[in-house]
């Protein structure tokens, strides 16, 4: 990142949900139960897809960096706003905050991202199944990951490098939780369109194109679906494809809440929420979702839980 401009904020303060104690130790215990179930279930994701013979394949490829992305994404937010819920002042050094947020970019572009190239995936799986393994071969896998991670970085660098070389000398209250770009550049003190076309341009690009990745992805698979003859092969095939759905309607209907509605309606206490469900809640429930609803994971698991248990029994 390139050198920050001299400015007169050092710091800034997250004004977060509330200033009331009690509550502010009751959302403390809360985040902190989630926090730990999302590093549970991601990080035991990403072990069990890697002892797992049976999960060498491209989608649990995609499914472990998304666990990844998912765990580091929440990492991100969640550590410094459990300390802001003890704290007597809820602030965030000038540097910590553009770290902050260029992470959050990152992943967030990221997670974008993969739901779409998992949408591929399934695809290729379901409509293509001969050429399956050329298509999405090792090499072809591990280069669709690493532009996702590319664009990520550029994405986050971009926004940060633009809004935290501004001049901010007036308030340093952020009316969030977390370092968001808009809200930062409401402090501003100079003229910041160029970084509101570059948030938005980038955006949208990033978020319609994935969007439309999926969407097409799933309108030819169920094309593919309803030319299978039988029920139950029709069944089985779209089981494939449903913990994916559901994760992409969780993520989707949230980014596009916030996005979407118009800005008479806005609220900075809906803002928060949802901002709390795509940042807190999807990393959590996401390992969830491939957990629960599928029933490779499972078999897996009960696999590796019956190897430990023959090992201590031996």
């Amino acid at each position: 990142m390139t050198q920050w401009n001299q400015t007169t904020v050092s710091e800034f303060i997250l004004a977060g949900f509330t200033d009331n104690p009690m509550l502010c130790i009751s959302l403390f215990v809360v985040f902190l139960t989630i926090y730990a179930i999302t590093l549970l279930g991601n990080i035991g994701m990403i072990s069990l897809i890697h002892l797992d013979s049976h999960l060498q394949t491209p989608m649990y490829f995609f499914l472990s960096n998304l666990s990844f992305s998912d765990l580091c994404y929440s990492t991100v937010i969640v550590p410094k706003t459990l300390v802001n819920f003890l704290a007597e002042k809820k602030s965030i050094s000038f540097t910590g905050c553009a770290t902050q947020f260029y992470f959050y970019a990152v992943f967030s572009s990221v997670e974008c991202l993969l739901l779409a190239v998992m949408a591929y995936d399934r695809y290729i799986a379901i409509c293509s199944p001969l050429l399956y393994s050329v298509l999405m071969s090792r090499k072809v896998c591990i280069w669709l990951v690493l532009a996702s991670y590319l664009v990520g970085c550029i994405n986050g660098m971009i926004h940060t490098n633009t809004a935290f070389r501004l001049p901010f000398c007036s308030s340093n209250i952020v009316d969030h939780f977390f370092c968001d770009v808009p809200l930062i550049l409401k402090l501003a003190c100079s003229d910041t369109m160029l970084n509101h076309i570059l948030l938005f341009m980038i955006s949208s690009v990033i978020g319609v194109c994935s969007f439309l990745i999926i969407l097409i992805s799933y309108v030819y698979i169920l094309i593919t679906i309803r030319k299978i003859s039988s029920s139950e092969g029709r069944k089985k095939t779209f089981s494939t494809c449903a913990s994916h759905l559901t994760a992409v309607s969780l993520f989707y209907t949230t980014i596009l809440f916030i996005y979407l509605k118009p800005s008479s309606s806005y609220s900075a206490g809906q803002d928060q929420i949802a901002a709390v469900f795509y940042t807190v809640v999807i990393p959590m429930v996401n390992p969830l979702i491939y957990s629960l609803r599928n029933k490779e994971v499972k078999d897996a698991l009960k696999r590796i839980v019956k190897r430990k248990s023959s090992s201590i029994g031996t």
